[in-house]
């Protein structure tokens, strides 16, 4: 490849980013060393600003760097993107980055995703769980499966279901420490809550027809409702979390439901997130189709 032009230099710089060190992205690309330092000096000369702060063992993006090498994802993708629309004439393939929620993930998306490949063996779908809100305009996915209410971005969301929210504690828990018989109980219970920014401080519930909420507290915090589930099933309290994430424990009983005379039935939306408009890859189009399919069956 000819890294002295604009896309090369973009491709080299977002390959030194990846790998962590000059040395390491050479050995990628096939250069030397001082080959790739050459590259990413003349561009931060071009650009007038430092993109990296190097040392001998390692390598640090500045902020104009960070700026730089999410553009330089995004374009480095449309690129790639054009030249497969005008080889395959819009046949779908590639490589589709989905990323989801671990629980939600593992349950759901993970089954649809074997029958979505099987629709279109040409496209390679590249699946990430985990609870991180990953930067699809930065590149580092082409969908997110993402729950709750959207900030405004430039991003397309399609909604493609809801989720609702069950109170539980397993046997042992409520053995040991009593069942909560109205929602104030719980102010004497620990409470095992979700720790990321989105999360409500507190515990929705209805009374009379009327919404109150309780500032509920416990010792533990988590990311992930998988994990709060696990939590609840050893008996160190009681979650509030999603429906889908302890359909079985609640089937086989190792989780109790609580409160459900009290339960507001809020609902959680599930949306498909993406780069929308007319340039949108064909795989990311028939990959949002496929998941607004399978939710509606």
């Amino acid at each position: 490849m000819d890294f002295n032009g604009r896309s090369g230099e973009m491709t080299m710089f977002a390959t030194v980013a990846q790998e962590g060190s000059l040395s390491a992205a050479a050995r990628a690309l096939g250069l030397t060393p001082s080959a790739v330092s050459r590259v990413i000096a003349r561009t931060e000369q071009r650009l007038g600003t430092r993109l990296l702060l190097r040392t001998t063992r390692s390598i640090t993006l500045t902020a104009e760097g960070e700026a730089y090498l999410r553009g330089a994802r995004r374009i480095l993708a449309d690129m790639a993107e054009v030249e497969e629309a005008v080889a395959d004439q819009g046949v779908p393939k590639g490589r589709l980055r989905v990323s989801a929620a671990l629980g939600h993930g593992r349950q759901t998306i993970v089954p649809l995703v074997a029958a979505f490949s099987a629709r279109y063996p040409n496209i390679v779908v590249d699946l990430t769980l985990g609870d991180e809100v990953v930067d699809i305009l930065g590149g580092q996915a082409d969908v997110a499966v993402r729950f709750g209410h959207l900030p405004d971005s430039p991003l397309t969301a399609r909604r493609i279901g809801d989720t609702g929210q069950v109170v539980v504690a397993s046997p042992e828990y409520l053995e040991r420490h009593g069942t909560p018989l109205e929602p104030e109980d719980l102010l004497r219970h620990n409470c095992l809550r979700f720790n990321f920014r989105r999360a409500e401080p507190n515990w929705p519930f209805t009374r009379d027809g009327r919404a109150f909420s309780l500032k509920v507290s416990g010792n533990i915090e988590c990311s992930s409702g998988e994990a709060l589930a696990q939590l609840a099933r050893v008996g160190a309290g009681i979650a509030r979390i999603g429906d889908f994430t302890v359909a079985e424990d609640l089937q086989r009983g190792d989780l109790i439901p609580l409160l459900e005379e009290w339960n507001p039935g809020d609902r959680e939306p599930i949306h498909a997130v993406f780069v929308g408009g007319s340039a949108m890859p064909a795989r990311v189009r028939v990959f949002v189709d496929f998941l607004l399919e399978q939710h509606r069956m």
